[in-house]
């Protein structure tokens, strides 16, 4: 990269990833807020004015899929009515809160910690676009369902299948599934039905109990790659403020929760930015060997990308040659799915490796060293590029 794109080079890149890695910075800890403080530092370093918000947030995920997943074990023991009624409930709070919901579960019933986010604004106030760029920087607990063997032994003796693959497959499916199955099993009175809803539902909740139960991982492909490329086009935008357009840089914290960071920014500051004159992009997990660009995304529900955008980075890639996986969904959910939900043209731009799959995601092994940085740098490249291409209009 040269030196007058004013992006950071590899070295720094890695530098910041390994600063972040050494946090333990699960959802709404302590660690977390001391990850803020340290990106805020820099951010002030460069001159530029950080705006910090404390958001209250339930702070992760296992326990209301727990819960909701053992109601569901519930409802098929119950039968009957009550059953059916409690396995309702149980179905529809958890495509709540996995589909990025109101998370109302969690809102009236579950314990709140705080987050921080941050928002750097650059350029002036009245230019006819906004481009929000936006990196979570907490991490994620670890869990035996994210072993990273697992979908890659089955791809290793599938070959075709790894060729084909163009979406990730619904692992989230069942933690509404199984109540439901419970529900239509309890008011069918088929006690097949009941059962396999239960077996879904004790699976869920087995499974939520051992990621709750793990410690945080380093996190430093997931997410501390994305807050590096961030802050990368921090100190471009800070040496060469931009003309006729409007950057909000957006570090949000909680995403590992299931977007929490990321709802309460959109709470706050989605009023004020115009739908047709606003473009989201979301940088997550850009340190795999391949770069990507969604085309479509979400747990339950796929939502599509905005097409402009996607051609729109798809033509800086080619132009800097950089390669970029086109096609690609994923049945997941990152802080762009927030922005996509509130009607917002939206992109997430992130990587993954010959499988198609993020190395290391959720995993211990998810270390400093096993990063590809050059894969950082083209992100921020490809970001910059964006931003300059929306300024010309």
């Amino acid at each position: 990269m040269s030196a007058d794109e004013g992006l950071l080079g590899v070295p720094e890149l890695r530098e910041r990833v390994e600063r972040l890695a050494a946090l333990e910075r699960g959802s709404a800890t302590a660690g977390e807020l001391a990850a803020a403080e340290l990106i805020a530092a820099e951010l002030a370093g460069l001159g530029l004015p950080v705006r910090r918000e404390r958001e209250s947030v339930h702070g992760g995920y296992w326990l209301p899929i727990g819960i909701t997943a053992a109601a569901g074990v519930a409802a098929a023991a119950l039968g009957g009515r009550r059953g059916a009624l409690l396995g309702a409930l149980a179905a529809a709070a958890a495509a709540d809160d996995v589909d990025a919901g109101p998370h109302v579960l969690r809102r009236i019933a579950l314990p709140k910690r705080t987050t921080t986010n941050l928002t750097v604004e650059l350029g002036p106030a009245e230019a006819a676009r906004t481009v929000v760029v936006a990196a979570h920087y907490d991490a994620a607990h670890s869990g035996l369902v994210f072993h990273p063997e697992l979908p890659r032994a089955v791809l290793r003796r599938l070959p075709r299948l790894a060729e084909r693959a163009k979406t990730t497959p619904p692992t989230m499916w069942g933690a509404v599934a199984g109540p439901a199955l419970a529900a239509l099993g309890s008011l069918a009175r088929s006690s097949g039905l009941r059962v396999a809803g239960a077996a879904i539902s004790a699976g869920y909740a087995a499974a939520m109990a051992d990621i709750g139960l793990r410690r945080v991982v380093p996190g430093a492909n997931d997410n501390a790659t994305g807050v590096a490329a961030l802050l990368s086009l921090a100190h471009w935008l800070a040496a060469d403020p931009p003309r006729g357009i409007r950057v909000l840089l957006v570090f949000t914290g909680s995403e590992e929760s299931l977007l929490e960071g990321m709802q309460a920014w959109g709470r706050r500051h989605f009023p004020r930015l115009p739908r047709d004159r606003t473009r989201v992009i979301c940088l997550d997990t850009v340190g795999s060997p391949h770069l990507l660009a969604l085309e479509a995304e979400g747990m339950l529900r796929m939502r599509r990308y905005s097409r402009d955008l996607l051609e729109l980075l798809h033509e800086c890639a080619r132009e800097l040659g950089i390669f970029v996986y086109p096609g690609l969904r994923f049945r997941n959910s990152t802080d762009a799915t927030v922005a996509l939900r509130a009607g917002y043209p939206a992109l997430m731009l992130g990587s993954v490796d010959e499988y198609k799959i993020p190395t290391d995601y959720h995993w211990p092994t998810d270390t400093p060293d096993r990063v590809r940085y050059e894969s950082v740098a083209d992100a921020a490249r490809l970001v910059r590029a964006a931003i300059l291409r929306l300024a010309r209009g």
